[in-house]
């Protein structure tokens, strides 16, 4: 059986150090900087091996170790399953989506931009969902023979790694069946939306470089982290191409959320048509949106086309 890398406790820490470094500039609530410190502290304290109890113990092991709970464990679990960690990349502000597919066996720089660019899917588990569905067959220059060849690799990536198997599982019995996933209420989403879109427009949120479209190196893109009801969220405008191209930068919200160490993503949006136009909307919701405005005696209006 393949081995996941190899990081000795020491470098397990800086990382965990380096989350909680991040987290404390860019503005996220202190307990959650400082879980991610203490657990950093445990580890460099402990003299087993983190990977030994990993292997021998699985993530229950790690989530039994003082002060790392199941959050922080996942991201422990992630490192020593594929040799990074979505969370570090995300914020600094690193990782694209086609840089991710990039790591996939089968696709190049050209094919990874060109799924980004047709399907606008951002991570693996939505890239295997699209090999799945029949979406992937799409995409200029992919083959029936291409699709199964990326379809096989993704199964073994994403195999490799507790945390994405869980949610891998999730995502397609989601996408092929209609179960549900849980997910924060559209009111937290919405609030998160909200609280972020007016801090970046009164300049209080610290600022990131990303990586994309920033051959400068510019610090512009604005980032907010906060915390409510047992879900950690992390909120940033888009940064995709299709949103520089729409002109739709400040308008776009991607909203990150975790909680027990499970995460996922979603975008918020203006909706300007149907019954929902002007109003903020949670792109693959908008049903529970209608919900959620009528409830709170906004009027949501029926279409006149």
């Amino acid at each position: 059986m393949a081995k996941g890398p190899v990081f000795n406790n020491e470098e397990i820490a800086d990382a965990l150090d380096r989350i909680s470094s991040l987290l404390e500039v860019q503005g996220a609530g202190t307990y959650r900087v400082r879980a991610y410190m203490n657990a950093a502290r445990t580890l460099r304290e402990c003299e087993a091996p983190v990977s030994k109890i990993l292997g021998s113990e699985g993530v229950k092991g790690l989530e039994a170790l003082p002060g790392v709970g199941k959050s922080i464990a996942a991201v422990i679990s992630e490192l020593l399953s594929t040799g990074r960690i979505g969370l570090l990349e995300r914020l600094e502000g690193q990782a694209s989506p086609e840089e991710l597919f990039e790591t996939v066996p089968g696709i190049g720089e050209k094919t990874a931009h060109r799924i980004h660019e047709t399907l606008g899917i951002e991570t693996l588990e939505e890239l295997e969902i699209a090999a799945h569905d029949g979406s992937l067959n799409k995409v200029p220059g992919l083959g029936r023979r291409k699709v199964q060849g990326i379809k096989d690799a993704l199964s073994g990536i994403l195999s490799r790694s507790s945390r994405r198997r869980a949610r891998r599982f999730r995502w397609l019995e989601y996408e092929m069946r209609g179960l549900e996933v849980e997910k924060p209420g559209v009111d937290l989403l919405l609030e998160a939306d909200r609280e972020y879109r007016g801090k970046a427009a009164l300049g209080e949120l610290k600022q990131i470089a990303p990586k994309r479209f920033n051959p400068a190196g510019e610090k512009w893109l604005p980032i907010y982290h906060k915390e409510k009801d047992g879900w950690s969220f992390t909120v940033l405008f888009s940064n995709s191409p299709l949103a520089h191209k729409l002109g739709k930068m400040r308008d776009w919200v991607i909203v990150y959320y975790e909680r027990d160490g499970e995460e996922d993503q979603c975008t918020v949006v203006t909706e300007w048509q149907g019954r929902l136009s002007g109003r903020r909307v949670i792109r693959g919701r908008e049903g529970e949106c209608i919900e959620y405005y009528s409830s709170r005696g906004r009027e949501v209006v029926y279409s006149k086309n």
